[in-house]
């Protein structure tokens, strides 16, 4: 992606030795800082925090354009030639305010309500998980990257779905923090790939999603999604095996498959015919049609919609009377329902992966990914 230029103003200031040994000494008092950091500030963030450092030590860009296809360099020379001839004292300046400044949201966001019955899950990055009134709840938590799912990501839900499946909350849910629920698969998986690494790439990617899909399968409590603000791709997929969604208002539902040369996953190739009827389904699935929340609720994809300025309280209140109610019951009763279609899932679920692994070694579902990049590079 290609970082939008810092505009600073030029600001012509008489530097005392004392003055220009402060802000060196703030300069790598900010390094520091930068590397204690638990969260990750996001792709743009560090693009950002690279272009500064590199003018700020070496002055304005002076290394070749990398090619198109160098996706992680050619973001990194961008950023940093964006920056023209900003001074090496200003970059310096710039850089360590951006640190602070993500020092103190770090910070702020640390801050809980100190209540006795909240617990938090540590040992992960990408989510916060947090069990509270019988209700474990596994939030996306890169709100920078529009919460996109990357390796890790896939893998820490993963994690959370075990331990909530087995610890002593009665229902779980999944929400995204920020504006959006999640945007989905993160392309970023597919960058810097070297050509002989392409095969091992998808081999490895649909192990991990069939993987992933399977603990939603499998899941033995009710789990109810909170679909906070726009919803892509798997994470659209998967509320089909979600026992209840609720969405905002706000909320929107998109499955862009076939403009990223890619297929179905999530078992939704044989869920939202189901759910929605075949003629809906294919809109969605095939050509790109993206639902409003009170189109997915009309189509039976998303449970109830509820005003954004009102969202959070109403659906909280009633999830924490639906938690309330006697845990083993919805559990059997949950299992249950889901025992007469497992098998079927896991088979489409397989299927689904394998089809997948051959999209994302096609030319077609790599140039179009090339295409994404590049049509990102411009805006």
């Amino acid at each position: 992606r290609r970082a939008q230029a810092v505009c600073i103003p030029a600001i012509h200031l008489h530097m005392t030795a004392t003055t220009m040994q402060v802000s060196q000494k703030d300069f790598e008092k900010a390094q520091e800082q930068l590397k204690l950091l638990k969260n990750d500030p996001g792709n743009e963030t560090k693009l950002k925090l690279y272009a500064l450092f590199k003018q700020a030590t070496e002055g304005p860009c002076n290394s070749p354009k990398p090619g198109m296809l160098d996706f992680v360099k050619k973001a990194k020379w961008d950023a940093w030639n964006s920056l023209g001839n900003l001074s090496q004292d200003n970059a310096r300046q710039k850089y360590t305010e951006l640190v602070s400044s993500l020092v103190s949201a770090e910070s702020a966001g640390q801050k809980t309500d100190g209540s006795p019955e909240e617990s938090s899950y540590d040992g992960y990055e990408t989510i916060l998980v947090t069990t509270k009134t019988n209700i474990t709840k596994i939030m996306f938590n890169r709100p920078d990257r529009k919460n996109a799912i990357n390796q890790k990501m896939y893998r820490e839900i993963i994690k959370a779905l075990e331990e909530a499946g087995r610890d002593d909350s009665t229902i779980a849910v999944i929400t995204g923090n920020g504006d959006y629920y999640s945007s989905g698969n993160d392309l970023n998986n597919f960058t810097n790939i070297q050509p002989g690494e392409m095969e091992k790439m998808a081999k490895d990617g649909a192990i991990l999603l069939r993987e992933f899909v399977d603990h939603f399968i499998d899941f033995p409590k009710p789990l109810i999604a909170v679909v906070n603000g726009p919803a892509v791709g798997i994470c659209v997929t998967v509320l089909g095996l979600c026992d209840i969604v609720y969405a905002s208002d706000r909320a929107t539902f998109h499955t862009p498959f076939s403009h990223l040369g890619q297929s179905p996953e999530g078992c939704s190739s044989y869920l939202f015919p189901k759910i929605m009827g075949l003629a809906k389904a294919n809109e969605m699935l095939l050509f790109n049609k993206k639902l409003t929340a009170a189109e997915a609720c009309a189509q039976g994809l998303v449970t109830e919609v509820f005003p954004d300025r009102t969202f959070q309280k109403e659906v909280w209140a009633r999830l924490e009377a639906y938690a309330s109610l006697p845990k083993n019951s919805l559990a059997v009763s949950k299992q249950l329902l889901r025992s007469m279609e497992k098998e079927k899932l896991h088979a489409v679920n397989s299927k689904e992966c394998e089809v997948l692994k051959e999209r994302w070694l096609s030319d077609e579902c790599l140039n179009a990914i090339v295409n994404f990049f590049q049509k990102k590079s411009k805006l």
